[in-house]
Formats: structure tokens, sequence, C-alpha cells
């Protein structure tokens, strides 16, 4: 079964006048890992439970980049849900979804960016409710014009975190190393809210998708012995 990330991407496929033409668009790609076929990943795809649900709130092309991370949360998170951003249309779904009395919203983003009375630190909830992270998709700059420009997150709580680790993430560069990519920051929030195991399994899975898809690119065997991969079989179906 596809997963929604996934659907989103087929969605904007379908949408499309011409091509997108991604950076390594003419490699042969498995379509459900997407990592060249010498390379897939998904015999490496964790099973682990979560409590918490993830929101991804897409910028434009996202979902079409074959390095794109929210892939990797949505194949680890159940509950995951992604919608395509839009400043005048937002996805009438998105609405249902934040109203829905089963979860809790955060919207997670630095709190330099947030009046201070929406600024919170740390997941606290209300009973019988389970935390929502409502991630925005997208390079950094894309990621503050949609912070700014959704007014529908303004009721909500901005989780802030603190991140003390610098991004491992190895596939696209940023001019800060502390600019943690979507599925790090993904992992910090699980671990916030408590699902420890599905924490450690993104993280592994980001390490493990990282080494196949620059294996990929630069035409290097894989190292399957190496600590990324002995890490990630711990969290492989049994």
């Amino acid at each position: 079964m596809t997963h929604a990330v996934a659907r989103l991407r087929a969605e904007r496929l379908a949408r499309s006048v011409r091509p997108f033409n991604a950076r390594g668009s003419r490699v042969s790609r498995c379509p459900q890992c997407r990592v060249a076929h010498a390379y897939c990943l998904c015999n490496w795809k964790p099973a682990v439970a979560s409590n918490s649900g993830m929101c991804l709130l897409m910028y434009d092309t996202e979902p079409l980049k074959p390095s794109n991370t929210g892939w990797l949360i949505a194949d680890v998170v159940k509950d995951t849900a992604a919608f395509g951003w839009s400043r005048t249309e937002p996805d009438p779904a998105i609405e249902q979804l934040l109203n829905d009395p089963e979860w809790q919203p955060f919207i997670v983003f630095p709190g330099e960016y947030a009046p201070a009375e929406r600024v919170v630190d740390q997941v606290q909830l209300q009973p019988g409710r389970r935390p929502l992270f409502v991630l925005l998709d997208a390079t950094w700059m894309e990621a503050r014009k949609m912070f700014r420009k959704s007014a529908y997150l303004d009721r909500f709580p901005v989780l802030s975190l603190k991140a003390e680790q610098l991004s491992r993430y190895g596939l696209r560069r940023s001019k800060n190393a502390e600019h943690l990519c979507t599925a790090e920051v993904a992992a910090l929030c699980l671990e916030l809210a408590g699902d420890q195991a599905s924490a450690a399994a993104l993280d592994a899975y980001l390490d493990v998708f990282t080494e196949h898809y620059l294996a990929a690119k630069r035409n290097q065997p894989l190292d399957l012995g190496s600590p990324a991969h002995k890490l990630a079989q711990g969290f492989l179906p049994s």
C-alpha cells in the first residue's frame, strides 16, 4: 500500500504540464524507495509502532525530489499525512485533520519567528489526545514563507526544537549546518513525545538512505556492514 507522500507525489505529477527534471532524474529508480534499482532501500524499511502522528506540509515540487526525506517519515510513522502547500487555497483535508479531536497539533518551527506566547519546548498533551507534528517540508527560505503565510496554523503552539546536533544529512547543502533536514526534525519530535523507538528507527533509516543514495550517485559499492546498516537492522521486521 502506498503512503501519503507517495500519493501526493502521484497527484503532483498528474497536474504537471511538463516533466519535472530533478537532479539524477535520468536514473532508473525503484518506484517504492526512489533510489537507483541496484541500490534499492526497500529491504531496510523499519517496522516500529508510533503513538505520534506527522502532518507534512510540502512546498510545490518537494514530493517530486528523490532526495526528499519526508518520504522516509511516511515509511516509518504510520499516521503520516501529506499535503501540498498553497497560500490562497489550502487543502480542506488539512483543516479537517487539524480539527480532529484525536490529535493535538504542534507547528514545528524555530521559536524566534513566532510570538513568545505561542512558543513551547515540550510536548504536553491534553488527556486522550495524541501529538500531531506539523512539519513544513521545504527549503529554509520556502519554509519561512510558508510559516508567515499560513494563517490557518496561527492558532496552534509552535514547538521550537533546540537541537544540539549538527545536521548529518549529506544530500542537500545548507549554508547553516544547524538546519536539520525534515527527517531529522521528525526524529527529534518523536523523541520529545516519548516515541524513542520510532525516533531511533527514523534516524537509522535516514543514515542508510543517505549511504544508498550517495553510493548510487557516485557509482560506488555499498558497505552493508557499515555502522548505519548494523543499527538499522535492529528495526527490521522480524
